[in-house]
């Protein structure tokens, strides 16, 4: 018979009596009120400068305002902060437009009454209008994600904007009569963007002898 091997993990998971980590990694941060500080539970390496708003690259001289906060650190907070289950509903969807809710339920803590679960909700789009580039043509996805950092972000009381919420609107020109999340409009604009017409291409295509 074979030897049967029970995996173990490095580390036990564990909550103490008020809800929080038994964890030496994790050092909470209190506000004044005695509740989590979530803000400065934020490591630094999940925050970088909004360049739209700033030059400087400290983020340690920088208001909230001016940081932006990255996906990574959303689901960092989460973890920390304990959840039952995260559930998304997509309440619309065209390929232009997709709106979508994320339910995330947090398990009780010294924070909630009577240490209660809480079930937090949050809603989010991505549209042409919204997005650019690439993205453009994953626009359930894009708006899932929004919607999971606003529904982290709102729950913990944390200001800063996510990555997954911006948008470079000097740079995207969207039309809304056609749809550019599809690979041909996707490729139009790309050559459109290059400087790359049509004609050079075919022109070099046929000097190479290329079938089609």
């Amino acid at each position: 018979m074979g030897i049967t091997v029970i995996n173990k993990p490095p580390v036990m998971i564990k909550r103490n009596q008020y809800g929080l980590l038994e964890d030496k990694n994790v050092n909470y941060v209190f506000s004044d009120d005695g509740s989590v500080n979530w803000r400065k539970m934020i490591k630094p390496e999940f925050l970088v400068a909004n360049r739209d708003r700033t030059d400087e690259t400290d983020i340690s001289k920088l208001e909230d305002h001016e940081l932006i906060i990255l996906l990574g650190g959303l689901k960092d907070l989460a973890n920390i902060r304990g959840y039952h289950s995260v559930t998304y509903t997509v309440t619309h969807a065209s390929p232009e437009y997709v709106c979508a809710s994320c339910s995330i339920v947090w398990t009780g803590n010294y924070e909630t009454e009577k240490g209660e679960s809480v079930l937090f909700q949050s809603l989010a789009d991505a549209g042409l209008n919204n997005t650019e580039g690439f993205g453009q043509m994953y626009l359930a996805a894009i708006a899932e994600n929004r919607a999971f950092c606003r529904a982290v972000r709102n729950f913990l009381r944390i200001n800063i904007v996510a990555k997954e919420e911006i948008k470079n609107v000097k740079t995207s020109k969207p039309n809304p009569t056609k749809n550019s999340a599809s690979p041909h409009i996707f490729l139009t604009n790309l050559m459109k963007e290059k400087k790359v017409n049509f004609a050079s291409i075919k022109d070099k295509m046929v000097k190479e002898a290329v079938d089609g």
